[in-house]
């Protein structure tokens, strides 16, 4: 989807400057007080997104199908709010809230009346993105929301790529989840990437695709490199109990570090939305919010 430039709406601090486009609430940049872009440019002889959100399901659904009260709907994987137009529902100078209501598009693919609203806030060299969803429907709807951002990798500022490291905040001694061609979680690797709360980004690491951590302790990781010399991404997720750490096989020239409520179906489940594991549900006119914090550090 096309996010032209006279779209965007900025934000900034003296430490930090974003810019989001309505078109997904997709974060389209993310810029150092001194200019070093953060953020993939979402070129798309790589891959075309940069950071969209992922609601109201994370990951991919079995036949990118599911049932409700007898009635099959199609629901795409990573479901359809990155593909949506949102509403400025706020805007300041440091932070803008977007703001995604159930339409007729909506309740095609997930027949439940929600109000997302996503929110950027800029403080010091903190970007805090939250997703806050609302349950306008008059029965329980299942949810499930995800950020997936591509950093720059190499991070500018943090040394040679094959320096770089993901740092975990504890120990993870449990071993990563993988998933299969059609997105579905299949199976779990027999060791632990993860030594010395730090995992090694060779570039052979993705050719199974994306890196799923179900269960992990941590609630921040650090991106940079391993001396932690330099410049550093802390992304914080506190609240969110899942994490996917994805990029493209072969030389990617980004790194997706993605907090996530939910992840991809099972390869055996095709059961309805609030069965599917990672799922939560809300009951009518309540809310629940998500927060994902990216801060840049200086060592």
């Amino acid at each position: 989807m096309a996010h032209p430039d006279t779209d965007l709406i900025a934000i900034a601090s003296t430490g930090l400057s974003a810019e989001i486009s309505p078109n997904g609430a997709e974060l389209m940049r993310l810029t150092t007080a001194d200019g070093r872009e953060l953020l993939w440019n979402g070129d798309p002889a790589w891959w075309a997104a940069r950071a969209p959100i992922l609601f109201p399901i994370v990951g991919s659904l079995k036949h990118e199908h599911h049932n409700v009260d007898g009635r099959a709907y199609s629901l795409p994987r990573h479901g359809f709010a990155r593909h949506c137009r949102f509403a400025v529902a706020a805007a300041s100078p440091t932070a803008v809230t977007f703001r995604l209501e159930a339409n007729e598009t909506t309740l095609a693919a997930y027949p439940y009346r929600f109000r997302l609203d996503v929110i950027f806030a800029i403080d010091g060299a903190t970007l805090t993105t939250t997703g806050r969803v609302e349950n306008l429907d008059d029965r329980p709807i299942p949810v499930a929301f995800g950020y997936h951002p591509a950093f720059l990798w190499p991070l500018p500022g943090a040394g040679a790529r094959a320096e770089q490291v993901v740092e975990f905040e504890t120990d993870e001694p449990a071993p990563a989840h993988r998933i299969d061609k059609a997105g579905l979680v299949i199976y779990q690797e027999t060791a632990s990437r993860i030594v010395d709360r730090r995992m090694a980004l060779p570039d052979n690491l993705f050719d199974g695709d994306a890196l799923l951590y179900l269960s992990p302790s941590s609630r921040s990781v650090r991106f940079g490199a391993a001396s932690g010399k330099g410049t550093s991404l802390q992304v914080d997720f506190h609240g969110m109990p899942h994490l996917g750490i994805w990029a493209k096989p072969g030389g990617s020239p980004f790194l997706c570090i993605e907090p996530w409520q939910g992840y991809a179906s099972p390869e055996g489940f095709a059961g309805p939305l609030d069965q599917k594991p990672g799922s939560i549900t809300l009951a009518p006119g309540a809310q629940a919010a998500f927060t994902m914090a990216a801060t840049v550090v200086e060592n």
